[in-house]
């Protein structure tokens, strides 16, 4: 009986293994946790790569797909954008006489620029693309209408009151609206038909062109038979002249 006590104290005075502070933390529930976690995204990713590795034709649509969302978030147009294209193309037509403007496309940046000189342009990020609408106040006016938020336009009515889409880079209504900023189509409307459409000249007719022109630069070359008959003839332009004196 008492070997059995000196053998307990002597057992339980022996010195236990010490545990280090990354195995606390790794026993904690907190490292518990981290594991698993761990753990499912390993397994998550192992599932990824063995699924494209048996359908690659899905993993490359899939990987297109995720690329070409990247591309247009990195290329998503954002306010300062905006406004650089429409103070760009508002210089581009001012380079212009009235008489030659075209009238959509001044009519449209004048509204643009009326509308931000009075503060109501907004800008809205989706993400992928961008849109540019229009409010009623300036956020700054102390009218009660600008101020209240119960009097705010609704979401529903934000499709009729867009200007401009942004994606990929471009403002897309603005560039659509300046094609052929630079023609007045208010000086064709009298004209006839037959000479207001113009047909684009063809592939031989452009090269017949680009040859003629080509050709004009070249210097004149004379034969020797070309360069003796003008010698004859001005001789014989200078004898009729003295035989008239």
């Amino acid at each position: 009986m008492a070997a059995s006590r000196v053998f307990g104290r002597w057992c339980s005075s022996a010195p236990r293994a010490k545990v280090t502070r990354w195995e606390r933390l790794r026993n904690s529930r907190l490292g518990v946790w981290c594991s698993s976690l761990l753990s499912d995204y390993k397994e998550a990713c192992r599932e990824v790569i063995v699924g494209a590795y048996q359908q690659p034709l899905k993993a490359s649509i899939y990987l297109g797909l995720l690329g070409g969302a990247w591309a247009c978030y990195y290329t998503n147009p954002d306010d300062a954008s905006f406004e650089t294209s429409l103070l760009e193309t508002a210089n581009k037509l001012g380079l212009l006489s009235p008489w030659i403007r075209n009238g959509s496309s001044d009519g449209h940046v004048q509204d643009l620029l009326r509308l931000r000189n009075q503060s109501r342009l907004r800008h809205l990020s989706l993400g992928v693309a961008s849109l540019a609408y229009r409010v009623d106040y300036d956020p700054a006016a102390s009218l009660y209408e600008a101020q209240c938020s119960a009097l705010s336009v609704p979401w529903a009515e934000l499709p009729g009151r867009v200007l401009d889409v942004g994606f990929a880079g471009r403002w897309w209504v603005l560039d659509t609206r300046m094609k052929d900023y630079d023609v007045n189509e208010e000086e064709f409307r009298h004209m006839a038909p037959a000479l207001a459409t113009t047909q684009p000249p063809g592939a031989q007719e452009t090269d017949r062109s680009q040859r003629l022109h080509q050709e004009s630069w070249r210097a004149l070359e004379m034969s020797a038979e070309d360069i003796e008959q003008a010698e004859r003839e001005e001789e014989e332009r200078k004898a009729a002249g003295q035989a008239r004196l």
